[in-house]
Order: structure tokens, then sequence, then C-alpha cells
């Protein structure tokens, strides 16, 4: 008999285990202690030796009861064909008579597990324009307001603080630098989205950007008239992202997500006003000592320099 190390008995104490109880009239109880095993355990090798006599006291082996199918090659071929008619799993092992588990074993293993596998993917496009200005990608991020430390920082979800509300983030990147502007504003809002805008044109113009085109997604705030006669009145042309494409304004998305690790979910803050005034000192760093690899590890403050020509 193969045993493993840490087995607390053999099949010859377990036999002297169930030899106590029914032969000697030992309790369960007295019986488990004495072996030194739970009372639970003492229970189980009693019902075994009552069901299967003596073999029954040996380790079970670990094989499965029932062997796993052999997929060959010509199964495997059949699965991928059905899929590539977009057949759910289920249907395929209902059309093959296979089991649904090794049917998703083999999609798994075909990388077809989902049918969105299926999908072309299109052709990633990547872009960088000339001019600062040339294109300033905005977007916005909504907020959860902070009154004390939540979840995100306990790991409790009974810290969570419900009804507290919502501030958004504005976010404005010129495309060929990198040069950020930032702001935390109470709502996302046509009369937000203005206010904000209005002060993200008057950061670039102090820094020597000027703005030529605007690139937005389809939200109210930026589809709204009073939006539009705003940068109409700035001479700026209005670009939005097509439906459902974030990856559009892809340069806007991912600043976003460089706020939330770097800034926003980095610390814990007490309450929002202490999240908004950490704000300042990051988006500074970002734009003068923070590095960027696709601009060959210039800061956006180094890049904008070189591209409008000046000293640094």
């Amino acid at each position: 008999m193969n045993t493993h190390q840490h087995a607390r008995m053999t099949v010859h104490g377990r036999a002297l285990l169930v030899n106590r109880i029914l032969v000697d009239g030992w309790r369960v109880a007295e019986a488990a202690q004495s072996a030194g095993i739970s009372e639970r355990s003492a229970y189980k090798w009693l019902a075994r030796f009552r069901t299967g006599g003596v073999g029954a006291l040996r380790d079970r082996s670990s094989a499965p009861l029932r062997p796993t199918v052999r997929v060959t090659p010509a199964i495997r071929m059949q699965v991928e064909a059905l899929r590539r008619t977009r057949l759910t799993g289920q249907a395929i092992a209902e059309r093959l008579a296979l089991p649904r588990s090794t049917v998703g074993r083999v999609l798994r293993g075909l990388g077809l597990g989902r049918l969105s596998a299926l999908e072309v993917r299109p052709p990633v496009i990547r872009y960088q324009r000339e001019r600062p200005g040339e294109l300033i990608h905005i977007d916005t991020k909504k907020l959860g307001r902070i009154d004390g430390v939540g979840h995100r920082i306990t790991g409790n979800r009974r810290d969570g603080r419900r009804g507290i509300g919502w501030e958004a983030l504005h976010v404005a990147i010129d495309d060929a630098s990198r040069l950020a502007y930032t702001a935390v504003l109470p709502d996302e809002t046509k009369q937000s989205a203005i206010t904000f805008m209005s002060e993200a044109l008057a950061f670039f113009a102090r820094h020597g950007v000027t703005v030529e085109r605007v690139m937005s997604d389809n939200g109210s705030a930026y589809c709204s008239h009073a939006f539009r006669d705003l940068l109409a009145e700035a001479g700026l042309r209005h670009v939005r992202t097509r439906p459902y494409t974030p990856r559009t304004n892809g340069k806007a998305e991912r600043f976003i997500q460089t706020s939330l690790r770097e800034w926003i979910y980095a610390v814990p803050y007490a309450s929002s006003a202490d999240r908004t005034q950490a704000m300042s000192p990051w988006i500074d760093h970002y734009n003068t000592n923070r590095t960027h690899s696709a601009l060959s590890r210039q800061t956006p403050w180094q890049r904008l320099n070189n591209l409008l020509g000046n000293d640094t």
C-alpha cells in the first residue's frame, strides 16, 4: 500500500479502529481519540467498512471515475469548424455528442473560448500630430466624492460611502507634445464643459500653443449648441470620435488612466478637497518631469519647446 506522508493511519490502523467500535464496543468518540483522528473521520472509515468490508479501508485512487474524452486532431478540427459558424459550446457538444467540458477545453486551446474571438479586429492606427495645438484631446471622468477613507484603501466593502455624489475630472491634452491641463468641476454638463474649454485654451495660449482642432466624444455637453458656438468663436474645428470607439480619442483615455493610477488612487485622501488640492502638484510633475516613451523619453515640456524651437 502506498500511503502518503501525512496520513494519520494505515489500512491496519483503520481496521483496528473499526474492530474497536464493532467488536470491542468502544464509542466512536473514544476510538477516534485513541487513533488521533477526528470523530468525523472515524465515522467515515466506519461507513466505508460497512459498505465494502476491509477492502474499502484502502486509499481510493485519485483517478476520475469517468475517463476524459481523448481529443483527436479530427475532433479538434470539427470543433473549430463548427465554432467558426458561430455555434455556442453547448450546441457544438450536442452536435458532436461530446461532453460540454471537453468542447470548452478544446475551444480554449484554440483561442476561441469567446465568440468575440471570431471578430476581425481593426488594425491599430497610431498617429501623432507634428505641430503643438494642431489637435487637442478632451474628455471627462466621473469621480466619486470622498468623505473619509473608503473600501479602495481598506479593502473592506463595508467601508463604502453611499449617497455622497460625484464630481468630474475634465482633461485636455495636446496630441503633439502631451502637454496636459486638468480641472475638477462639479459635473459634466455643458456649462462645466464650456468653463473648462475656456480655461484650457487660455492655458495653452500662455505656453505658446495655438489650438487649431479639438477632439471629443459625442457626450451631450460636447454636442450642445453652446459648446459649438464657443469653438466657432475661437475659430476652432471640432472633431468628434466615432460612436462607441473610445480608442479614437486614445491619448485622452490613456491620460485619464495615468491620472487614476498616479494621482487619484495613488494615496488615501480624507476628502475630495484634499484630492483636488493634490492635482496641481501632480499635473506640474506630469508636464515637466515625467518622461514618455512615445516622446523618446522626453517630458511634455521638453517636447513642446523642441517643437516650438525654444531653448530649454
